[in-house]
């Protein structure tokens, strides 16, 4: 199995973002995490479309797109033309869930669904062979700097085991808490792509990105 390192874009430095998408980019990350949030599926607000269109320019690395947003649906071609490349939404926020799937497969995108961390793996019996990856929040949506939530690691267990069963390829991304000291658990556990916010960005960004990188290389076979 191979490991991806998926940097947060919400905890960089935008007074210096490209310098910093640079930095991990060079030092070998291979996605880009950005965290679109509309202040009503989550609290907070973040940035639209502009913005990613403009970083988009800065970096040929996989959009790892994160939709913390109601009713996403409505925004998949807004995404694909902003350059997505893999467009992630919300078990929990899509009213008809298969649809949206569709949707994004049908504006060649990759699929990710997300689960919120008491969202039970079952909310994917009639999806999983559908999508291209499952992202698992490890803390609870729309704050950066909160800590790992521990029972995560067996919903992330399950979901691997159920992959395997069916014989499907789908990654496992985790989100939140996610640092060089957190990581190997839950890479364990069977997750494969990982977004790291500020254990990234937070200090410095090709360092840390380069410390992720050799601890996944411990790991692959």
């Amino acid at each position: 199995m191979y490991y991806k390192l998926a940097p947060s874009v919400l905890a960089a430095d935008f007074t210096k973002l490209g310098e910093e998408l640079r930095a991990v980019d060079e030092a070998g990350a291979q996605y880009i995490h950005l965290d679109v949030m509309d202040g009503a599926f989550v609290p907070s607000i973040s940035f639209g479309m502009p913005v990613l269109a403009g970083i988009r320019e800065a970096t040929d690395r996989v959009f790892d797109v994160h939709m913390m947003v109601e009713e996403p649906g409505r925004y998949v071609e807004d995404m694909r033309r902003c350059g997505a490349d893999i467009l992630t939404v919300h078990a929990e926020a899509c009213t008809h869930l298969d649809r949206v799937v569709n949707q994004i497969k049908e504006g060649g995108m990759r699929v990710g669904v997300a689960l919120n961390p008491a969202t039970p793996i079952s909310a994917l019996d009639c999806i999983l062979g559908n999508v291209d990856m499952v992202l698992i929040m490890t803390v609870n949506p729309g704050f950066g700097g909160q800590r790992f939530i521990p029972y995560t690691l067996d919903k992330i267990r399950s979901l691997r085991r159920r992959i395997e069963e069916q014989g499907l390829s789908v990654d496992i991304e985790v989100d939140g808490g996610i640092s060089p000291a957190t990581v190997r658990p839950v890479l364990e556990a069977g997750a494969n792509v990982f977004v790291a916010g500020s254990a990234v960005f937070g200090q410095d960004p090709a360092a840390r990105t380069r410390e992720f990188l050799e601890i996944f290389k411990e790991y692959e076979r």
